[in-house]
């Protein structure tokens, strides 16, 4: 689905998420201003072997859910994704929002690196607390949001990370089977953005699994904590090792890694209760 010789950084977890994509039958993918539209390129040429369509930030959810109507109308089998960073999704939220309660036909990829990447690393709501960025030189003092837990009871939600390419695949193309409003989460470890040597990409990926800083699940008609996280969870590795590997937390204190990995643990915890109702 993406062609070699992109405009990607070394290390771009985004273009493995992209090659996900031949999961997907009929795809059209609607991107807003993004690392991801930088990778697909300039019209008239395209990294992308499928149609692309560039978008506004704040109405990328809505001109998604116009297009799927328009293609039923037209009697075309197309599946619309709407593909987006996490700051893209911060900046359509209410429109995000409001296609999934619609239930519109349209599937929703997060590729999130944990900031305003395209635009010079400003933080965003994915961004961790203590992790510096541009906006935040001094490292942010306020925890992370995650966006799919915000829309958990909309359609088929689930998380995946280009550390484990097979669960992310599985993801992709149930998503893709489905009708309604879709929504998958993509962790996304950016070498120039986090600090970290661009080999190691996939490898941190799995870390952030491993340590429980990324929560692998699925909600369809239940929801389903990942075997991976289960047993990440019963053997989980310190943050420290996965912290200390980006420079985005240089400086960070001992009490801080405590305070986070505190954070991430409790966030599975809630995540196994949630399992028990939802």
């Amino acid at each position: 689905m993406i062609l070699p010789g992109n405009a990607s950084c070394h290390g771009c977890p985004i273009t493995i998420a992209m090659k996900t994509l031949d999961e997907i039958e009929n795809p059209v993918v609607l991107m807003p201003a993004s690392c991801s539209t930088v990778i697909a390129g300039i019209h008239p040429n395209s990294a992308l072997k499928l149609t692309v369509v560039h978008v506004p930030f704040p109405s990328t959810p809505s001109v998604a859910a116009g297009m799927s109507r328009g293609y039923r109308k037209l009697g075309i089998k197309a599946n619309v994704i709407a593909w987006m960073g996490d700051g893209a999704a911060d900046i359509s939220f209410t429109a995000l929002k409001a296609i999934a309660e619609r239930n519109e036909d349209v599937m929703v990829v997060i590729v999130d690196n944990e900031a305003f990447m395209n635009t010079g690393n400003q933080s965003s709501s994915s961004t961790p607390k203590y992790a510096k960025t541009t906006t935040d030189p001094a490292g942010k003092r306020e925890n992370r949001r995650s966006v799919s837990l915000s829309l958990i009871n909309y359609g088929y939600v689930a998380t995946a990370s280009v550390g484990y390419v097979k669960d992310l695949r599985r993801k992709m193309g149930k998503a893709g089977e489905k009708d309604g409003f879709r929504l998958l989460h993509v962790h996304c470890p950016c070498p120039p953005g986090w600090k970290f040597e661009a080999g190691l990409t996939v490898e941190i990926a799995r870390l952030a699994v491993q340590s429980l800083f990324w929560i692998l699940w699925e909600k369809d008609n239940k929801l389903r904590i990942s075997e991976i996280s289960k047993k990440a969870y019963e053997n989980r590795i310190p943050a420290e090792k996965y912290i200390k590997l980006q420079g985005r937390f240089k400086g960070i204190k001992r009490e801080e890694i405590e305070e986070l990995e505190k954070f991430a643990v409790e966030e599975f915890e809630r995540l196994l209760k949630l399992e028990e109702i939802l």
